[in-house]
């Protein structure tokens, strides 16, 4: 009887093994489902991207400053331009900043009335203490100074470099954010990335050159100088940013007279305003071509508009060429542009990388016929967030002046093939998936 009753109680003590371990996984999974949370697996993601992102973010600067510290200053390619007349204007391409600076800096000498000068970037260095000294004595002589640079752009400038301008000079460090309010409206995010100078009304530069022993001597940029009636366009914005910016008991009372120009036209993007038609300005020029667009520019980040625009040009038997630096001042930018080129490749696009130092040109010219110079990069940052200005130039001459300087420019470049790009490093094209999403922030 008692072996009967034993192994009556293994047989049910087996049949009940199976029955627990059921309700211990049951048991298991109830207490991870009560425990699971949608917001914090989304979180985890979000936090596993971002440190991906830093990550490879730090590797490229860490090679990058590496790779600086290593570089030599190399000579590039320069072209003398001419003189060209645009209807009442005359237009003067500068790709050299030397050639830039003793222009400008000449121009400041000859003001009788009124200087505005406009920078995102002023440097502590030689250029920069010129271009103060020039400006004082004037502002001595009893001309009106105005200055305005932007605050972020000068963050690793000195403070006391920036706080020695002559008494006599009107400034304005722009703030982006000027108060705490501004924190929640994006349009307050804006930087000031314009770069101009006006004499007198009727002597004005534009283009990408910031101000800086830096640009003078290594980086290839391109300036446009003005003389004639365009010229107070470039003055009238100015005057606007000032009045808007500026100190309310000081505004720009004198006002220049406005003028219709169909061959100059000005074109500046306003954060407060949400108006941002130099993006515009590109897609409707891209769309019309037939023949040709050149395009240089030191960040290509385009958005799907413009892309789209790019690649149906390509496509329909337009000779696209984009001339960017190989190697640039923002290694993590280099990177998420390359994720555009495979699209760009595809569809017909020359990609160009410049080799010989940072290009940080804003220019195009399409069908020797139209061209473009200002201060906009191909970014979202210029397209939709920065305050920029650009000019559109309807000129056959001076397209031809456009066009020699990228021939210039190309003489010696790294031409992307599709195939070779196509089969580059797993880890190249990872790490540029894992940057892609940042492209929107650029």
């Amino acid at each position: 009887m008692k072996i009967q009753k034993i192994g009556v109680k293994m047989q049910r003590r087996r049949r009940s093994i199976p029955t627990k371990k059921i309700q211990l996984n049951i048991s298991v999974w109830e207490r991870w489902w009560q425990n699971f949370s949608l917001t914090r697996l989304i979180r985890n993601i979000i936090i596993a991207i971002f440190s991906a992102q830093v990550l490879t973010a730090g590797i490229l600067l860490t090679i990058s400053a590496i790779r600086d510290r290593k570089k030599h200053l190399h000579k590039f390619p320069t072209i003398e331009l001419k003189e060209v007349q645009v209807g009442a204007n005359r237009l003067q391409l500068y790709s050299n900043g030397k050639d830039l600076y003793n222009a400008m800096l000449e121009a400041i000498d000859q003001a009788e009335k009124s200087i505005y000068i406009e920078s995102y970037i002023w440097k502590d260095d030689q250029a920069g203490w010129d271009f103060k000294t020039h400006l004082a004595r004037k502002a001595a002589e009893g001309v009106e100074v105005y200055v305005i640079f932007d605050m972020i752009g000068n963050l690793v400038v000195p403070r006391q470099f920036k706080k020695s301008f002559d008494p006599a000079i009107h400034l304005i460090e722009y703030q982006a954010l000027g108060s705490y309010q501004h924190v929640i409206d994006p349009r307050h995010y804006a930087l000031d990335h314009r770069k101009l100078l006006i004499v007198d009304g009727k002597t004005g530069f534009i283009g990408g050159y910031n101000i800086g022993s830096l640009y003078a001597d290594s980086w290839r940029d391109t300036h446009l100088r003005i003389q004639g009636p365009a010229t107070t366009e470039l003055a009238h914005s100015f005057v606007d940013f000032w009045n808007r910016f500026g100190p309310r008991h000081h505004p720009i009372q004198h006002r220049y007279q406005r003028r219709f120009d169909p061959l100059i036209n000005l074109h500046g993007n306003d954060a407060l305003r949400l108006t941002f038609p130099i993006r515009d300005m590109y897609i409707e020029a891209i769309n019309r071509a037939e023949h040709s667009i050149y395009l240089s520019n030191a960040y290509f980040v385009p958005d799907g508009s413009l892309l789209d625009s790019l690649k149906a040009a390509a496509q329909r038997g337009v000779d696209v060429r984009i001339l960017v630096p190989w190697k640039s001042n923002h290694v993590v930018a280099d990177w998420i542009s390359h994720s555009y080129f495979s699209e760009c490749l595809d569809a017909g696009i020359h990609i160009l990388g410049y080799r010989h130092t940072m290009l940080h040109a804003k220019t195009c010219t399409i069908d020797g016929q139209w061209s473009t110079v200002g201060t906009a990069n191909l970014d979202r940052l210029s397209s939709i967030g920065n305050y920029e200005i650009n000019l559109e130039i309807y000129s056959s001459d001076f397209a031809q002046q456009m066009e020699r300087l990228f021939a210039c420019d190309t003489e010696d470049v790294i031409e992307l093939r599709a195939e070779d790009w196509h089969h580059r490093p797993w880890y190249t094209k990872l790490s540029e998936h894992i940057l892609a999403p940042l492209r929107f922030m650029m």
